[in-house]
């Protein structure tokens, strides 16, 4: 499994084609500013399309599969997901570990979908050494600025949002979510809690509902009831999804998705994969704030 964030929401891809969680991994996309030769533009293009058609067939399985596997993916836990490893292994270790819990039928939907993808696995990796060196070019360039660097948006009543957002936290818990998505609603009273608890900490949750991506005031109408039906008070965001973030988020195909950003915009640690209703994920997420609140303090 990558170590990169950049999954295909399974929610868009069954309603349009836009954690719980599963895998960590990232579709390579080519920056023409960083290409060298209009030929090495070409072969990157060809490049990056076959990775991304890749990638679209694992995200197909999901969508086609989708129950069985948001089933699953409720089952995952951050604490299992080695950053190294193979994907279909993950994948494979959840459903086995779980396996009490399907159905025959589903069992079988599972391991046929992973071993498909360990096959598709192969060929991403192979594709993905061919282009190293490229690689790490792209990402010294991805690091010299964050996503939430130039963040914009709104939150459900209109009021505008900014990158001082950031700033003006410690730590700020952004969580990932949809409407529709069981075990992302399961959380948002959980959600609500943490952003209670660690307010005196100088940190904050925000959510950010994919469905609500660029003003969507439909999405927005569905989504305010539920989430004052769960007690939510914390601020939830609808953002522009041509933007950096947006690009970000539109990306995730698992969900809930949570992430810790510090005062400087900046992804810190691992993504949470799973809902903080699990007692492990809370506990886990909550190291997590305490050791980015502990180094904003260093840091003053």
């Amino acid at each position: 499994m990558k170590n990169k964030l950049s999954f295909i929401s399974i929610f868009t891809l069954c309603i349009a084609l836009s954690l719980t969680a599963c895998g960590v991994k990232q579709a390579s996309t080519t920056d023409s500013k960083n290409t060298q030769t209009e030929a090495g533009s070409e072969e990157s293009g060809k490049s990056d399309s076959r990775l991304d058609d890749l990638y679209q067939q694992e995200n197909q399985l999901f969508a086609d599969h989708a129950d069985v596997w948001n089933k699953a993916f409720g089952m995952m836990n951050k604490s299992d997901a080695d950053p190294n490893g193979n994907y279909a292994d993950y994948l494979a270790g959840t459903v086995e570990s779980n396996k009490n819990s399907f159905t025959d039928d589903e069992l079988k939907t599972l391991n046929e979908d992973i071993e498909t993808i360990r096959k598709i696995e192969e060929q991403i990796a192979e594709l993905e050494n061919k282009n190293t060196s490229s690689d790490d070019n792209k990402k010294d360039s991805s690091n010299a600025s964050s996503i939430f660097s130039d963040f914009s948006g709104e939150d459900f009543d209109g009021n505008k949002v900014d990158d001082s957002l950031f700033s003006g936290n410690a730590v700020t818990v952004v969580n990932f979510w949809f409407t529709g998505c069981k075990p992302c609603v399961a959380e948002l009273s959980k959600l609500n809690e943490l952003n209670d608890a660690i307010k005196s900490m100088g940190g904050e949750v925000v959510g950010i509902n994919t469905e609500t991506f660029d003003g969507n005031k439909t999405a927005i109408k569905e989504a305010t009831p539920v989430l004052e039906s769960q007690g939510v008070k914390y601020r939830n965001l609808s953002i522009d999804s041509s933007s950096a973030a947006g690009k970000y988020a539109s990306e995730i195909m698992a969900f809930p998705t949570t992430i810790l950003v510090d005062r400087n915009g900046n992804i810190v640690g691992e993504p949470m994969l799973g809902g903080i209703d699990n007692k492990d994920n809370y506990d886990a997420l909550m190291k997590q704030i305490q050791s980015v609140i502990d180094a904003d303090s260093t840091n003053k």
